[in-house]
């Protein structure tokens, strides 16, 4: 055997070229990072019930379809789609160059191509109340004699068959929820209850490591199947990087001191040290990072039981619509939205479907401003001249919203409407409001998916709380007949105008006070490019660049 001999110069000259190498190469890298304040507790796409579980979801995997930022639906994995002319049946053609994310689950560790099998594996996995949090969104699946017993149907690789129960004009916006993601049954049988934390995907980044409470890395997929528009294979970054730093301050000096590349939502910093009053960056952080403002599909709103079958209901003042009204009219959003709030959302003077959606609008649909005098003379309709002989109304909330409720209460006050406030616990209130314990309590409603049902279903009448979602148990039949017409209708245009006139009725019978529509709000550093931003508040990294 021969052996080779190398100068001990020429062997550190070696040594010390590799070091470098790969120091520049990780000093090219580039890398996304952001603060996660709520922590994520799965990468499982079945439980991608919260935007803190989303938003990583939305790195690993795909479905069928996805949003873009105007949320239109357009395809992903299946390169087109069509809907039979009943409504019933919906078919999908899938690409044939998607591939699982490389993984010690298959075999050699090499991804395989995804087939249809792999969605009616993944979307029947579903059904399974211990695994999936999407049970309720399944319920139009006809999985009958019909269908034999197949929902799910995969007619070759390339082809799959949804088959409803009744036409559901909503169904494919709800197909771009992360809950329909194709995942691999290798990875489930591998990994089997441990697959929340070993996720395996299409997606365009992987999953590297997850300290949980710590921090969780995400690598770019190079096998990653979409494009940009010159022809160059999505992602550009070469990783993402999620910390879970709880201390909203010590975060924001890790924006400022270059760590984060993003803070997300207005609890994620305190507002009044970097917004001024208008809403607007203050110019001493102008040239650290700028600022993202976009329309988000969630509505906050006080909800009213107005149900006179239920014994509360039969003493309680805000039985009568006047009074409802009265209160609609007696406090002023837009000064709740400029002081409270930083100008941060709009007031809710335009029903309660929120701005972004295609069906808001304020000329169609018009809702209550500030009118204390009109609001003394819907009093006096009601039988309380002046508030005179009105009963003091217990306002159930959070601790959070203590300040909004506080300003309502001192408006509220001028009309002589008592409002007493009862601070609870979030869990509390929930349970509470979901089993008709309260007449009057603060919440939020926030889009699921892109399309007006997801709103106009807390106020049909066959979704009753506790069952469903009607909080108020509000029974209107004009509005349920509206309500299921819009669910057949496939003519955009007139389900718009179906869903203006549910709104319009949700005005006129006042079982809610609708406050404010809100905003999405992100802090990011100018080196980051290309992040878009839509109404969903879904976090897209794969066309972000990031100068270094």
């Amino acid at each position: 055997m021969r052996v080779l001999k190398i100068s001990l110069p020429l062997v550190c000259l070696f040594v010390l070229f590799s070091c470098t190498n790969n120091e520049q190469e990780k000093d090219n890298r580039t890398i996304f990072s952001y603060n996660e304040m709520a922590g994520i507790t799965s990468l499982d796409p079945a439980a991608a019930i919260s935007f803190e579980n989303i938003w990583p979801v939305n790195q690993l995997f795909n479905g069928l379809v996805q949003m873009d930022d105007q949320l239109n639906v357009i395809p992903c994995i299946a390169k087109k789609y069509t809907i039979s002319e009943d409504g019933l049946s919906y078919t999908f053609n899938l690409r044939s160059d998607v591939y699982f994310q490389d993984n010690v689950c298959f075999e050699n560790g090499r991804g395989r191509r995804v087939v249809a099998k792999d969605f009616v594996y993944s979307f029947n996995r579903l059904f399974d109340s211990k695994v999936s949090s999407a049970i309720s969104l399944l319920t139009n699946i006809d999985r009958s004699e019909k269908t034999e017993y197949k929902g799910f149907q995969s007619i070759n690789d390339s082809t799959l068959v949804i088959r409803l129960k009744e036409p559901f004009s909503a169904f494919i916006s709800i197909l771009t929820m992360k809950f329909f993601s194709v995942l691999p049954l290798e990875a489930i049988e591998y990994y089997k209850q441990d697959f929340r934390r070993n996720p395996v995907g299409t997606g365009p980044f992987a999953f590297k490591i997850w300290e949980e409470g710590t921090k969780l890395i995400l690598v770019k997929n190079p096998n990653y199947f979409e494009r940009d528009e010159k022809g160059y294979r999505l992602p550009y970054l070469d990783a993402v990087s999620i910390s879970f730093v709880k201390d909203r301050e010590t975060a924001f000096m890790e924006l400022l001191n270059g760590k984060f590349d993003m803070l997300s939502g207005a609890d994620a910093f305190n507002i009044n040290e970097v917004l001024d009053k208008e809403g607007d960056l203050r110019d001493v952080y102008k040239n650290k990072f700028y600022l993202q403002k976009q329309n988000f599909l969630k509505t906050d709103y006080i909800g009213i039981l107005i149900d006179e079958n239920i014994e509360s209901v039969k003493t309680s003042p805000l039985r009568l619509k006047s009074i409802r009204k009265a209160i609609n009219y007696a406090f002023d959003r837009d000064k709740l939205i400029k002081y409270l709030r930083n100008n941060i959302g709009y007031a809710a003077n335009a029903g309660f479907i929120p701005k972004g959606m295609k069906s808001f609008d304020p000329e169609k649909v018009k809702g209550y401003n500030y009118n204390p005098d009109f609001a003394r003379e819907l009093l006096k309709e009601a039988g309380y001249p002046n508030g005179k002989g009105l009963p003091e109304i217990t306002l159930h909330t959070t601790d959070n919203y203590k300040e909004q409720v506080e300003f309502i209460q001192s408006q509220l006050a001028e009309c002589n409407i008592k409002l007493q406030i009862s601070i609870e616990k979030s869990s509390v209130l929930r349970q509470a409001v979901n089993n008709c314990e309260y007449n009057f309590f603060k919440k939020s409603w926030v889009g699921d998916y892109a399309d007006e049902e997801n709103f106009m279903t807390l106020f049909y009448s066959k979704n009753f709380s506790p069952q469903g979602v009607n909080y108020f148990h509000y029974k209107n039949e004009n509005f349920d007949a509206a309500f299921e017409k819009a669910q057949h209708e496939t003519n955009e245009a007139k389900k718009i105008e179906l869903y203006q006139q549910m709104d319009r009725m949700i005005v006129d019978d006042a079982p809610i006070i609708p406050l404010y529509y809100d905003q999405v709000i992100r802090l990011v550093n100018h080196k980051i490019k290309g992040l878009g931003n839509n109404s969903m508040n879904l976090l897209n990294l794969k066309t972000v660049t990031k100068q270094n």
